[in-house]
Formats: C-alpha cells, sequence, structure tokens
C-alpha cells in the first residue's frame, strides 16, 4: 500500500475500521435479539464472559503481544488458560442454558452466531493492525 496516494491509504484505513464496527455492532445486536425476541434474558450471561474475555491479557500481557508465543512463563500461561476458559465459557453458557431448557433452540442459535460475529470481528482487528503501520496501541 506504499504507491497509494495518503488519501486513498486514509480512505481504506478508515473503510476498515468502519467495517469493524459494523461487525462488532451486529454482535452486540444478535446478543440483544437472542433474549428480546424469545422473551427470555438468560443469554445476557454470556455478556459476562465477552467482558471477561479480554481481560487476561489486558492485565498480564500488556501491549506486548510477542510474549504469547513463549512457553514457561508461568504469567504468560495463566493468561493462555484464563483466556481459553473465558472463550469456552462464552460457547458453553448458552449450550448449558439451552440443555437445560432456559432457552430455545433459536436463542441458541443466535448467542452462538453472535459469539462467531465476535470472533470475526476480532480476527479482522487483529489482521489489521498487523498489516500496516496503522495501529492502535
Amino acid at each position: 500500500m506504499a504507491d497509494l496516494p495518503g488519501y486513498m491509504a486514509t480512505c481504506l484505513y478508515s473503510g476498515k475500521l468502519a467495517f469493524l464496527a459494523i461487525l462488532v455492532s451486529a454482535g452486540i445486536v444478535m446478543q440483544i435479539l437472542a433474549c428480546a425476541l424469545y422473551n427470555n434474558w438468560w443469554p445476557m450471561l454470556t455478556v459476562l464472559m465477552y467482558v471477561l474475555l479480554p481481560m487476561p491479557l489486558m492485565f498480564f500481557m500488556g501491549s506486548d503481544t510477542s510474549l504469547l508465543l513463549e512457553s514457561g512463563n508461568s504469567w504468560v500461561d495463566a493468561t493462555k488458560f484464563l483466556t481459553g476458559a473465558s472463550a469456552v465459557g462464552s460457547i458453553a453458557i448458552p449450550a448449558i442454558l439451552k440443555h437445560a431448557d432456559v432457552i430455545g433452540w433459536g436463542a441458541l442459535a443466535m448467542e452462538l452466531s453472535s459469539f462467531l460475529i465476535f470472533v470475526i470481528a476480532i480476527v479482522f482487528y487483529i489482521q489489521m493492525n498487523n498489516e500496516s503501520e496503522y495501529s492502535m496501541f
């Protein structure tokens, strides 16, 4: 992208940022619709896991993501474990609620699609920060 004029590169970066915002907004809307359409607000428990998911990375890793590649450091291992447990909890909570017949199949499908949209947004954010000079941190 070095051969593009400055205004064109800025426009592309703004478009990527807008797409990221649309993805996150779509995930939030799916989360709320899973509750509102079926008049059952138990699936909102998943929001707790969405809030807890980035906490270990923010507290233990800071902005240095290269530490995630190393092994043997107990803080890095604890961060990986807590992040993984939160990610599994984001899928497990709706599945457990469906198993207990607290929510229906439609709410479960919307919850899992909301999780998938959030995962796509996170992957897109990581890819957007790795490919260019445009970085939030």
